[in-house]
């Protein structure tokens, strides 16, 4: 069995990790830590793992998760790890990181969208972006994985294809995407109440948002060219779930069906992947409580585009989940173990 610890368990996608965790057929539990509810039993603040899941919560204390597992899950706001995982690096333990403390390659990317210095820059050269579809043979040899975000997930497979085999312009991307309030993590502020959100949508971060600048270097990196683009999120009022519509200017003449086959072919074999058929468009019920990525398109002949609609739950594939299927690729395992459930739909 592998042994995990997660540091942060009781965020929004900490608990979403042990969730998954607690029925995974090759994982027990070595710690399970919360700065917030240490003495606790999980069950106490999550009564839902009643029966299930009998752990206590412990105080943060990475030296001792390290040397007590196989992989540490750090599940902790954006800052925090670079603080923490230092701790773990030397020691002989897998890290998967939630944060975006350790997605980029750039120490100056980094410094400039999240406004502070990054105080461990050289554990940047050996850290994975955790986009399994894209970057599965690195992943397979790290040890440290950067857990790519939400938003970026969605947009990004929406996109690589059309980047990688030079279907678009690149100079005009823009991607508006809508998240549910998970998005924002449990401790949130007033604007994420039930009274602010509940029939409400609000975009926010228009042109600043941190996430535009992951899914510029992963694009640029497929493009092997710089790419800039526009990026707006949106709030509104469901639990979980991202859709994404991105848009670009065709790079010549297409029809629904031809992107639709590129698609196929360039995700053929990806389990999680799921290309809709030509009149068909993703929806946020058919993948809400699962670790798929549903990708639909129509292009618009009369203006020369392609537009692009993706789909994921935002704490299962893009965070919690597609840690699990990160984990399950770093220890040789089935990508799919313990992440194969259907969506809820209702």
């Amino acid at each position: 069995m592998i042994k995990a610890s997660v540091l942060g368990a009781t965020g929004y996608a900490g608990v979403e990790l042990v969730r998954i965790l607690s029925k995974h057929p090759a994982v027990s539990f070595s710690h399970l830590a919360s700065r917030s509810y240490a003495g606790k039993a999980l069950s106490e603040v999550y009564p839902n793992f009643k029966n299930v899941v009998s752990l206590e919560l412990c105080e943060l204390d990475p030296v001792a998760a390290a040397n007590d597992s196989d992989i540490v899950f750090t599940a902790l706001p954006h800052g925090a790890s670079k603080e923490v995982i230092p701790l773990l690096a030397d020691k002989k333990v897998k890290i998967i990181d939630f944060s975006g403390d350790f997605r980029y390659k750039s120490r100056e990317v980094y410094e400039k969208w999240y406004g502070e210095p990054h105080s461990a820059p050289e554990l940047l050269e050996k850290s994975v972006y955790g986009l399994c579809e894209l970057h599965r043979d690195e992943i397979a040899k790290a040890s440290l994985v950067g857990n790519p975000g939400c938003y970026t997930t969605c947009s990004i497979l929406a996109l690589a294809p059309l980047v990688d085999k030079e279907i678009i312009h690149t100079d005009n991307i823009i991607i508006d995407a809508k998240s549910g309030v998970t998005g924002a993590g449990r401790s949130s502020s007033t604007d994420y109440s039930f009274c602010e959100c509940d029939g409400n949508m609000k975009a926010y971060k228009i042109a600043t948002h941190r996430h535009t600048s992951e899914i510029e270097q992963e694009l640029s990196l497929i493009a092997k060219e710089e790419i800039t683009l526009s990026f707006t999120p949106h709030l509104i009022p469901i639990k979980r779930g991202i859709l994404s519509t991105c848009y670009a200017n065709l790079n010549g003449e297409y029809t629904d069906g031809e992107i639709i086959d590129v698609f196929k072919d360039y995700y053929k074999g990806e389990y999680f992947v799921r290309i809709c058929d030509k009149g068909v468009l993703p929806e946020v019920k058919n993948v809400a409580g699962s670790n798929f990525v549903d990708i639909g398109l129509c292009v618009d002949r009369r203006l020369g585009r392609v537009v692009v609609v993706s789909c994921i739950d935002n704490i299962v594939k893009g965070a919690a989940g597609q840690a699990v299927q990160n984990m399950n690729i770093m220890f040789g395992l089935p990508e799919s173990m313990g992440i194969d459930n259907a969506a809820f739909y209702l």
